[in-house]
Order: structure tokens, then C-alpha cells, then sequence
């Protein structure tokens, strides 16, 4: 039996989440990866919980009410389309977000409060990305300048408020994957 996982993150807008889904509808027929994301499931990861007992989730959630009350709403623009993994065949085909210090310390104080209830997280570098799809299944290499040239100016630029944190549990067996479990208004 697969276990439950959890994870924080920011969610995308509906009206940015429909621009995304008509971006990834056009790179679908060009390029081949194993799993598209679904519309509702595009997010800002925080941070990836894993497994959870439910004193920990119980945790989480007050750490989550307590962070959400010392963290204003800002604005986040999106970047460039970039990947993780092997270049010439990507594991992840991500949309970028610029840096903005107003994400970065939300971030740091939600994946630090996760450290302080317990869980092991990842300690790469926050890199904020929402996720357009998975695993390069593609005959000939991937190319990221190909895939640049084609989104170039289509969703570069666009902004967007970020004024609230989830808690989500995965299920991988549905579509969408995410469901949301707890939600925390920032500031106004």
C-alpha cells in the first residue's frame, strides 16, 4: 500500500494556470514527455514533507497559521522555461519564477519550521519552478534552446499575487494528484 505524502507550497491563479495549459498544449505536440501536469496541479513548491504522522500534519498546520500571519501577499512574475536532469533528456520541464526575496523568506521560514517538527528535507538550493511535465520520452536529444525559442514572450513577464500557503496530499493514482488540505491566507 502507498503511503500518503505531503507537501507546502504556493498555489498558481486559475487565470495564470489557464495561460500555462495553453503554453503546454502547444509544446505537447512537439515534445514528447512521459506525463503532462494537470492545470490544478501547478504549484510553488515550499516544502516536500514526504510521509506525515498526523501530530506532525497537526504541527505543520500551526506553523503554517503562525508564518502565514508574519508574511505580507506579493507579487511573483514568471521566467524562462527550463528543465532538471540530463540536458539532452530532462527528467522535469519546469516554467521559471524570478527570484523575489518576499518568496525566498517564505520559503526559509516554512522549510525550517518543517525541520523543526522533524522532517528530513531536501537541501539542494530553493530553485522556484512550477512544473509543466515529466520524463523526456523524446527519440532524439532534447533542446532547450527549441523549446525556448518557441514559449519566448508568452508567459515571460507575467505577474501574478501569491497570497496564500497550502498543505497538500498527493495521491498519484487521481488527476489532478494534488489535493488541497489546508489553507493559509497571507497578509492583505
Amino acid at each position: 500500500m502507498r503511503k500518503n505524502h505531503y507537501f507546502i507550497a504556493v498555489p498558481i491563479p486559475t487565470e495564470i494556470s489557464e495561460r500555462l495549459v495553453q503554453l503546454q498544449a502547444e509544446l505537447k505536440e512537439l515534445f514528447p514527455f512521459r506525463s503532462w501536469v494537470h492545470k490544478q496541479d501547478y504549484h510553488i513548491t515550499l516544502a516536500f514533507l514526504g510521509e506525515a504522522s498526523s501530530i506532525q500534519l497537526e504541527q505543520v498546520k500551526q506553523a503554517m497559521e503562525r508564518i502565514a500571519k508574519s508574511h505580507d501577499s506579493f507579487m511573483l512574475t514568471l521566467d524562462t522555461i527550463s528543465t532538471f536532469g540530463n540536458r539532452s533528456a530532462p527528467r522535469i520541464l519546469w516554467q521559471g519564477v524570478k527570484e523575489e526575496p518576499k518568496l525566498r523568506e517564505l520559503r526559509d521560514d516554512v522549510y525550517y519550521a518543517c525541520i523543526d517538527i522533524g522532517f528530513s528535507l531536501d537541501q539542494r538550493p530553493f530553485a522556484p519552478h512550477i512544473t509543466m511535465a515529466r520524463k523526456w520520452q523524446g527519440e532524439t536529444e532534447f533542446a532547450l534552446g527549441k523549446i525556448r525559442a518557441i514559449t519566448a514572450g508568452k508567459v515571460e513577464n507575467v505577474s501574478f499575487l501569491a497570497d496564500r500557503i497550502v498543505l497538500y496530499q498527493t495521491h498519484l493514482e487521481r488527476v489532478p494528484k494534488y489535493e488541497p488540505l489546508f489553507i493559509c491566507p497571507l497578509l492583505q
